[in-house]
């Protein structure tokens, strides 16, 4: 799949930070000089700015003008977000299979996390996520009506959900994580092969454009024998959040 524009955009100032042509504490061209460059709007660029702004590469934003913050890169939280992109970086082979995708009503949980009245109807699917065959997670996500019905006429054991959003248009810059423990249940027993009761690491996140607007709530339980998380910060950058995947024995 072709990279957009923003994608594009990004990815060019990615690769003159990384290369020392922008150093730290340099100024990023400003939103102006880049519509310029690449002859495009002010939004693709804005996007493109934000998704370095969500890497922690630059700051800024709110009537402040964009500078580099560090020269290192950490795992992108757009790749914490997509479980296949991040598996495919690593080498290795990311697998997923889907047990149910539905249209039913929002229950108060995922109505406060998307911002919805309680009862409106969402989209819901259940995934169990592989890393070479592995059974390593199990993902509940519902998404609001309009984003969520992309996903019926799409082969969501294909490959990557989100890699189809964005190719439909959705913006899906921005996400917030949670992450704490939880006990197995019934289904993440089954498709986990983990005892009933066996504590696994629980990610939840909602997923918003770059405007804020909520899209996607995720619970996310990961086998801790498979992935661990990790948090690097600095004084300096905001603070960066990776999974780390063991090798299977």
């Amino acid at each position: 799949m072709d990279e957009s524009l923003h994608e594009r955009i990004a990815a060019d100032i990615r690769r003159r930070v990384l290369a020392g042509d922008l150093a730290v504490g340099a100024a990023v061209p400003s939103e102006s000089q880049l519509c310029a460059q690449w002859d495009a709007s002010r939004g693709p660029v804005r996007q493109a700015l934000g998704t370095l702004r969500a890497e922690g590469l630059i700051g800024g934003g709110r009537g402040k003008p964009p500078v580099v913050l560090r020269q290192t890169m950490n795992q992108p939280f757009e790749t914490f977000m997509s479980f296949s992109r991040w598996v495919a970086g690593l080498g290795r082979t990311p697998g997923q299979r889907t047990l149910e995708i539905a249209r039913r009503p929002s229950t108060p949980e995922v109505s406060a996390a998307l911002h919805l009245a309680e009862g409106t109807p969402v989209v819901q699917l259940l995934r169990l996520r592989l890393i070479d065959s592995q059974p390593t997670m199990i993902e509940r996500s519902t998404f609001v009506e309009q984003v969520g019905r992309l996903l019926f006429g799409f082969d969501c054991d294909s490959g990557s959900i989100y890699a189809h959003l964005e190719a439909n248009g959705v913006d899906t810059t921005h996400g917030s994580h949670v992450i704490d423990a939880v006990a197995a249940d019934e289904t993440d027993h089954e498709l986990l092969d983990v005892p009933a009761g066996a504590p696994l690491l629980r990610e939840r996140r909602t997923a918003t454009s770059v405007t804020g607007e909520p899209f996607e709530y995720s619970d996310d339980r990961y086998r801790p024998d498979v992935v661990s998380f990790s948090i690097e910060n600095s004084q300096r950058a905001l603070p960066a959040l990776s999974r780390i995947a063991e090798r299977a024995s």
